[in-house]
C-alpha cells in the first residue's frame, strides 16, 4: 500500500485539494514529504506508517476537520518543515466536544474502578510499545533531542500507569457519629467535564499528568493542546481509543485558543479547569472560572534559584546544574533560572560550569549525539537576546555563547552569564531559554533571603554536602519543589506544583486524585428506629 493511502484525513485533504494544484503520484512519497528534509522525512513517513500521525481533532470519538474548514500548519522548529495541517477549531467545535464529554460522564463515572483501572493499564501499555514513534513525534513538533524526549515519553506514560493503579484507592471515611440514632459517610465522587489547557514544551507528559487522574477518577475530559504542538497530543488519544477507552471520554480541540478558552470558562457542564503554562494567562483563566464557579489546578511560571554553596561537591553541582538548566534547551518551568554561588566557589564553579556547557552538543534534535535542540519559535529567540541585551547593558559579562548559533533559524548558543545582579531582567523574569545568570552571594541567609525575592514559587535547588544546612535552607524556601543534591526530581510517585504565583493545587502522586474529586457528606438517620 502507497503511503499516500495511508495518510491521515487531513494530510490527505490537503495534498489533494484545489489548492494544491501539483498531481502526487501514488507510486511516489506524497509532496509533503518529498519537501522535508531527510531525517524529517523518514520519521514522518514511519509516523504514517503507524497510524499515529493523526491531524484532526477527536470529538465524540470521531476525527473531526474543523467546521469552518480553516487549518493551521504545524512546523519543524529545527527546520522549518511543515509537518502536517491541523484543524483550527474554535466554539463551536469545544462545545461539541464538552457535549460528548458530558454525555459520555456518567456510564464512565458509573464504571468500577477496577473497569477503568484496566483501560487505563491498556493505554500505558500502549504508550510505551509506541515509545519511539512518540518520542520521533515530539522531537518533530517540539525540537527536543530525541534522548529527552524518549524520556519524557517513560514519564508521561508513567502517569497513566500509576494512575491506572491509584484508580482502586479512592477512599471514604466513616466517621464516629455525635448522636446514636445517625451514620456519618464521606463519600469522595469525580467533578465531572474537565477541561485541559496544556503547553508545547511537554507536549506529552502535561497531558498525561492531568487526564491520566482524571479518568482515574472517573471524569471526562476535553483537552486543548498547544496549537505548536497537537500532534502528540493527537497520537495519544489515538491510543486511548485503540487502549478502549471509551467514546466521548478524551476529547481534543485545538485552534483559536481564546474561542477555546473561553468556550470551556463559561460552559456550566464544565466543572474543573486544569491549566500549565504562563501565570498571565493562569489569572485570566482563574477569574474566567469564578463565573460558573469551577474547581482550577494551576501549574504556572517559576524563577527558580539554584543555590550552590562553599561546601557543595563540585561535580555534583555541576552536573546537577546543568540538568536544571539546560534540559529542552532551558525550556522547563522548573528550569535553574538563577544560579546562586557561594564567593568562596564562585569562580572554581563559573569555569567547571561553562566547560560542562561548552560541550553540549546544539543541533536537530533527530541528529546523534545532540544535546540541545532549537527554541520552539522566532518569539522566544527574541526574548532570550532581549534578557541578555538588558544584564550585559547593566554589567554582566557572557562568559560562554551570548549569540544565535551558526545553525540558524531558532538554535541559540548554549549561554552563561557572570557578574549578574538581582535588578536584571534575567533574575526577575522567567527565560525560558539556554542562558544560565551566575549570582555572587556571601552567606547562607542572603542566599535564601535572595532565592525568596520572587512572586513565583514553583522549583529550587540546593547543592551543600551539610545536611542540617539542606534542612534549614529547603525548610526556609517558599517554593512546592526543592531538590536537594539533585537537578531532575519530577517523578510521577511525588506531588508537583508550586506555591505563590507558580499556581494551585498538585499534579501527581496520591495528591493529584483529590484535584479531581468532590468530597460529599452523607448523613444515614433515625437507625435506632425499628
Amino acid at each position: 500500500m502507497s503511503i499516500s493511502r495511508m495518510l491521515p484525513l487531513r494530510i490527505s485533504n490537503f495534498l489533494f485539494s484545489s489548492h494544491n494544484p501539483l498531481s502526487i503520484s501514488t507510486h511516489h512519497p506524497p509532496l509533503f514529504l518529498r519537501k522535508m528534509s531527510m531525517d524529517t522525512q523518514s520519521s514522518a513517513a514511519r509516523l504514517i506508517d503507524s497510524g499515529l500521525l493523526r491531524s484532526q481533532g477527536l470529538i465524540g470519538g470521531k476525527w473531526t476537520d474543523a467546521y469552518d474548514g480553516k487549518f493551521i500548519k504545524v512546523h519543524n522548529p529545527a527546520t522549518g518543515d511543515v509537518i502536517a495541517s491541523v484543524p483550527c477549531m474554535g466554539r463551536r467545535e469545544t462545545t461539541d466536544a464538552i457535549s460528548s464529554a458530558y454525555d459520555t460522564f456518567n456510564s464512565w463515572s458509573k464504571l468500577t474502578a477496577s473497569e477503568r483501572s484496566k483501560c487505563l493499564r491498556k493505554w500505558y501499555d500502549l504508550l510505551i510499545a509506541h515509545k519511539e514513534d512518540l518520542a520521533k513525534l515530539i522531537t518533530l513538533e517540539q525540537g527536543k533531542p530525541l534522548k529527552e524526549a524518549l524520556g519524557e515519553v517513560s514519564y508521561g506514560a508513567s502517569f497513566i500507569e500509576f494512575y491506572a493503579e491509584e484508580a482502586k484507592r479512592v477512599y471514604g471515611d466513616i466517621i464516629p457519629s455525635t448522636l446514636a440514632d445517625r451514620r456519618l459517610f464521606v463519600l469522595k465522587q469525580p467533578v465531572g467535564v474537565v477541561g485541559a489547557i496544556t503547553p508545547w514544551n511537554f507536549p506529552l507528559a502535561m497531558i498525561t499528568r492531568k487526564v491520566g487522574p482524571a479518568l482515574a477518577c472517573g471524569c471526562t475530559v476535553v483537552i486543548k493542546p498547544s496549537e505548536l504542538t497537537p500532534l502528540t497530543a493527537l497520537a495519544a488519544a489515538e491510543l486511548s481509543l485503540q487502549a478502549g477507552i471509551p467514546p466521548g471520554v478524551v476529547n481534543v480541540v485545538m485552534g483559536n485558543a481564546s474561542d477555546i478558552g473561553d468556550t470551556l470558562l463559561a460552559s456550566p457542564q464544565v466543572r474543573k479547569i486544569t491549566f500549565t503554562g504562563s501565570t498571565a494567562v493562569g489569572k485570566k483563566l482563574m477569574a474566567g472560572a469564578s463565573g460558573t464557579v469551577k474547581k482550577v489546578s494551576l501549574e504556572l511560571g517559576g524563577n527558580a534559584p539554584c543555590i550552590v554553596f562553599d561546601d557543595a561537591d563540585l561535580d555534583v553541582a555541576v552536573k546537577g546544574a546543568l540538568a536544571a538548566k539546560f534540559r529542552n534547551s532551558g525550556q522547563t518551568c522548573v528550569c535553574a533560572n538563577r544560579i546562586l554561588v557561594q564567593e568562596g566557589i564562585y569562580e572554581k564553579f563559573a569555569n567547571a560550569f561553562s566547560s560542562a556547557v561548552q560541550s553540549l552538543q546544539v543541533g536537530n534534535g533527530l541528529a546523534e549525539g545532540v544535546a540541545q535542540g532549537p527554541l520552539i519559535n522566532v518569539a522566544a529567540l527574541q526574548k532570550v537576546e532581549s534578557f541578555i541585551q538588558d544584564a550585559t547593558s547593566k554589567g554582566a559579562k557572557i562568559m560562554l555563547g551570548g549569540k544565535r548559533h551558526s545553525l540558524g533559524r531558532t538554535f541559540y548558543e548554549p549561554t552563561v552569564l557572570t557578574d549578574v545582579d538581582s535588578d536584571m531582567r534575567i533574575s526577575r523574569e522567567e527565560v525560558f531559554g539556554p542562558v544560565a545568570p551566575l549570582l555572587r552571594f556571601k552567606t547562607e541567609e542572603e542566599a535564601i533571603r535572595n532565592a525568596k525575592d520572587t512572586n513565583a514559587g514553583l522549583a529550587a535547588y540546593i547543592f551543600t554536602t551539610n545536611m542540617s544546612r539542606s534542612w534549614r535552607v529547603s525548610e526556609a524556601l517558599e517554593f512546592g519543589l526543592v531538590g536537594i543534591n539533585e537537578g531532575i526530581i519530577s517523578t510521577e510517585v511525588a506531588p508537583f506544583g508550586g506555591v505563590k504565583q507558580s499556581g494551585l493545587g498538585r499534579e501527581g502522586s496520591k495528591y493529584g486524585m483529590d484535584e479531581y474529586l468532590e468530597i460529599k457528606y452523607v448523613c444515614l438517620g433515625n437507625m435506632n428506629s425499628p
